[in-house]
């Protein structure tokens, strides 16, 4: 009842609309997401932490640029997840990925600091975690690597800069968990592949095995 009541409220205030069109009752509608091209090929990116990382999109079109916006910074668009997870599935559809090629892996959203998790009240890359885990049948471990820092927000930051600006940011609790694990490390957006790198970087120094990402959007697919 609670939950109603608060959906009812935010509804109220802040009207749900989709994105791309302003169409009513959803964030992406049926047709804007038609016109997003999911890749249907696999771009193999692998860095010195990440043995790969996979990405529905390319971040190009307005609409996905402002979806990404709006999820990764709005404190009442979480359901904006399920459509956004959506695409990344339907990329592993593409590509013939199913739950047998990641069944031995677990999934890691990269987290947020705690007082900005306070602040918005969900963090979006959890968000696509529990879609991304779902389809694959996997775990969903959230009390693994967390951030012990405020950082400055790296779209304001460029090259080097984001780099300095996580470095040693994260941090490993319970290790025992991912010792010897594979991993899905699950994000809304790869840009300089700093923050994600970082991420993996510190799970492989507490024992993962392999750290592999899986984002909505890259900028620049090499």
């Amino acid at each position: 009842m609670k939950d109603k009541l608060k959906r009812f409220f935010l509804d109220l205030l802040f009207p749900k609309t989709c994105f791309g069109c302003q169409k009513p009752e959803t964030y992406l509608c049926q047709d804007c997401e038609a016109i997003l091209e999911v890749s249907d090929i696999h771009k193999k990116l692998k860095t010195e932490h990440l043995s790969d990382l996979y990405f529905a999109l390319e971040h190009k079109k307005p609409l996905i640029k402002n979806l990404i916006q709006q999820f990764k910074y709005q404190p009442f668009v979480k359901e904006l997840a399920k459509p956004l997870s959506s695409l990344i599935i339907n990329h592993f559809q593409l590509i013939e990925k199913n739950k047998n090629d990641f069944k031995d892996f677990i999934a890691i959203p990269v987290p947020l600091y705690i007082k900005r998790l306070k602040w918005r009240g969900f963090n979006q890359a959890e968000e696509i975690a529990k879609h991304i885990s779902s389809f694959f049948e996997i775990p969903l471990i959230n009390n693994v690597l967390i951030k012990k820092h405020k950082t400055l927000v790296q779209t304001e930051l460029t090259g080097r800069k984001r780099e300095e600006n996580v470095l040693n940011a994260f941090q490993c609790e319970n290790k025992e968990i991912i010792k010897n694990k594979s991993i899905l490390l699950i994000d809304d957006i790869y840009i300089t592949g700093s923050t994600t790198t970082e991420c993996a970087r510190t799970l492989k120094n507490s024992g993962a095995k392999k750290v592999i990402g899986i984002v909505v959007a890259i900028t620049e697919p090499k």
